[in-house]
């Protein structure tokens, strides 16, 4: 059992959004579901909490209502293994009302921060040729999405 588990506080969309989450990963699933018991009048019947693994690492769900809401303090982390992986995500995690943010960075729909960058990425940006990191690493802030042939590219090619 994997010791410590992240929860994400969510309101009513909870099924929504964990089911959507789980859809985008492989190896991922929910585990199981509770529900509001029926001495809680408003909530009576809803969801409260469902555990659920993406890519094997478990989170937990919480309906808690509105009164929380995300930041950009906390995201989720996504190492992709290729462009088109990023690409994959990115769409998935932007559409019907996610935004982009910069350098990896967006928020899908549900408000929750995350990162999509291709694994190769800190080979460039940390790279054992400083001028050329240098040089990835001013190409990638000017990003919203990682284009890792463009962070390749800046990488090899002084100017």
């Amino acid at each position: 059992m994997q010791r410590t588990v992240t929860c994400l506080w969510m309101d009513d969309r909870i099924d929504e959004a964990v089911n959507f989450y789980v859809s985008l990963f492989p190896n991922s699933r929910v585990l199981d579901i509770s529900y509001y018991p029926d001495s809680m009048e408003e909530m009576a019947g809803k969801t409260l909490v469902i555990n659920f693994e993406l890519d094997r690492t478990r989170y937990m769900a919480l309906n808690g209502g509105p009164i929380f809401t995300y930041s950009e303090a906390i995201s989720i982390f996504v190492n992709c293994a290729n462009q088109a992986e990023v690409d994959r995500l990115w769409d998935a995690l932007t559409a019907n009302g996610g935004s982009e943010s910069q350098c990896g960075w967006l928020k899908d729909r549900f408000g929750l921060s995350w990162q999509i960058v291709p694994t190769e990425m800190a080979s460039y940006v940390s790279g054992p040729d400083k001028a050329g990191a240098d040089r990835a690493m001013q190409a990638m802030l000017k990003m919203s999405k990682i284009d890792l042939a463009t962070i390749k590219e800046a990488y090899a090619n002084a100017a």
